[in-house]
């Protein structure tokens, strides 16, 4: 469909061309006509031209995600409401917007656990984004609440039970894994719709919106945006590459 909009937009270019405001009416179908006929007889062309669209609609994409995050740097990688993980003191940040109904966080879960323990130096940043409805609203209010009550490490636990939690969270389920995971489930409800916890989630979704991020997972490598889940194979090569960048 992509390539199909990038042809219907460069042949409309093409057959919309400012002529030359002295040639006749007939002169300009004549041209366009013969334009028309080199293209059908030529479509590498076409097909060449489109690539060409292609690359530089891909780069220029690229320099607005790097001013973006350059734009934001602050909020993305030093924001003290976002739970830090991996090596706190590592050489490179990995950044991730993650919702905890949302199938390919789930799927990228284990990976980015792998591929930052095998690593050992990367400092791993989560951001609470929830957008795909009440139950993920639901879940980072609970998560966010039980780390501004009990901490790192009690986060950490509960945001691992939320990933791997089926089914749709309600108030008995988190109260449930409140208890499992050794607190006192009334507190962190109490806590969930406080302005301390809805103001972590505001932030998060108005630096979203500043980052044209609209989906999760996003993950953010230093000036690199990473729009959707990546395999662990590839995340590393990510990874490298970017250290070799300096």
């Amino acid at each position: 469909m992509r390539r199909l909009a990038i042809s219907t937009a460069l042949a409309t270019t093409l057959f919309t061309l400012p002529l030359h405001a002295e040639m006749t009416a007939d002169e300009r179908l004549e041209l366009q006509d013969e334009i028309r006929a080199y293209l059908l007889e030529h479509p590498e062309v076409l097909v060449e031209a489109m690539g060409i669209l292609q690359t530089r609609e891909e780069a220029a994409a690229v320099e607005r995600d790097a001013l973006l995050v350059q734009t934001n740097a602050d909020m993305i990688f030093a924001s003290p409401d976002d739970w830090v993980g991996g090596n706190p003191d590592g050489d490179i940040t990995l950044v991730e917007f993650m919702d905890y109904q949302c199938g390919y966080c789930r799927k990228a879960y284990s990976e980015v656990e792998e591929l930052v323990a095998s690593d050992g130096n990367i400092r791993f940043v989560v951001k609470e984004f929830p957008i795909l409805g009440e139950a993920s609203l639901l879940s980072s209010k609970f998560a966010i609440a039980i780390r501004q009550l009990h901490g790192d490490v009690a986060y950490e636990a509960a945001h691992d039970a939320l990933i791997a939690l089926r089914g749709e969270p309600n108030v008995e389920t988190l109260a449930r894994l409140a208890t499992d995971l050794g607190l006192d489930p009334q507190p962190i409800a109490d806590r969930m719709d406080s302005d301390e916890v809805l103001a972590v989630i505001k932030a998060n979704h108005a630096l979203a919106d500043k980052m044209e991020i609209s989906g999760t997972p996003t993950f953010v490598l230093k000036d690199t945006m990473l729009r959707g889940y990546v395999p662990l194979d590839g995340m590393r090569e990510i990874v490298e590459g970017a250290r070799k960048e300096g």
